[in-house]
């Protein structure tokens, strides 16, 4: 399936985005599991237009059935992974591809880390957080994946025809998927890393006493974020967050970014007004590549 426009993450950014973008006459999709922080929020009271308090629940609610009514295509999916193919863009998540002129992160906050003792030591020394990254240097090597979901199978994946033997690392905790019989899993708590002489990994240590030899570990905890995403993408990143301009616009063309994920301000009011600007953004991107010109009626 083709789209004008793919928006990953469907919190009030996310959404907000989809809205402008269809708006603006463009093919329109959101992929996103769920709605984030926003779905936990018992109460808003500091967000413009409601004179009573509102829950988080209902204010999404509301939203989506605004972006659905106005032809926004949905998919409850955890996204795995993006970036360019022979069509362009895409956004893949299970077996799905979806193929787009234009991509909108809008994901909220970055990837989270695993509370393992040593793991900062080794970042870029054998512990990566990309696996279409870092894969081709692992060829032929012992690797583990620490993960627990769909997010960890992906990368698994990307590792599988480099890799000579792969394991998931679900750190004492249940791994949520069913696991193909060509990888394996521990589930044993993780209190240490070893290195070599020169630095770089070369193992973990399990809670029990056991030790397991790899060449590299790959971090993929709960589900691809922000982060995660400007990594595979190559996008600008500064603090945690994604830089960004006034229009939402990253440093690639075609790619934009809106909400928590850039940083600043977490709050509704912010990631909603960086949502329309990013939907304008993708709108006046891709009419420029029709050769079009939006126009400001448009908006209203």
């Amino acid at each position: 399936m083709e789209y004008d426009c793919i928006i990953i993450g469907r919190g009030p950014a996310g959404l907000q985005a989809s809205i402008y973008a269809v708006r603006g006459g463009l093919k329109v999709a959101v992929v996103g599991r769920d709605s984030g922080a926003l779905e936990k929020t018992e109460l808003i009271e500091n967000y413009f237009g409601f004179e009573n308090p509102i829950t988080g629940p209902e204010l999404m609610g509301a939203g989506l059935a605004q972006a659905t009514r106005l032809g926004v295509e949905f998919f409850m999916e955890e996204v795995t992974s993006a970036g360019w193919g022979e069509k362009g863009l895409y956004v893949r998540f299970g077996d799905t591809q979806l193929d787009t002129k234009t991509v909108i992160v809008a994901t909220g906050m970055p990837r989270r880390k695993p509370a393992i003792p040593g793991i900062d030591q080794f970042e870029g020394n054998g512990v990566s957080y990309c696996a279409i990254c870092d894969a081709f240097f692992y060829k032929q090597k012992t690797v583990g994946v620490i993960g627990t979901g769909k997010y960890a199978l992906s990368e698994a994946s990307d590792l599988a025809p480099f890799a000579s033997e792969i394991t998931l690392l679900s750190n004492d905790r249940p791994f949520t998927e069913p696991i193909p019989e060509s990888l394996t899993l521990r589930q044993e708590k993780i209190v240490g890393i070893e290195g070599d002489e020169e630095g770089r990994v070369k193992g973990i240590i399990f809670e029990n006493g056991d030790k397991l030899a790899f060449d590299g570990l790959f971090v993929a905890e709960g589900t691809a974020s922000a982060l995660d995403f400007a990594t595979k993408l190559g996008l600008e990143v500064k603090d945690n967050a994604i830089v960004i301009d006034k229009g939402g616009n990253t440093n690639l063309p075609g790619i934009f970014a809106c909400g928590d994920c850039t940083g600043g301000l977490l709050q509704i009011a912010k990631a909603v007004g960086e949502g329309a600007a990013a939907g304008m953004s993708a709108v006046a991107y891709v009419k420029q590549m029709a050769g079009e010109k939006a126009t400001a009626t448009q908006w209203h």
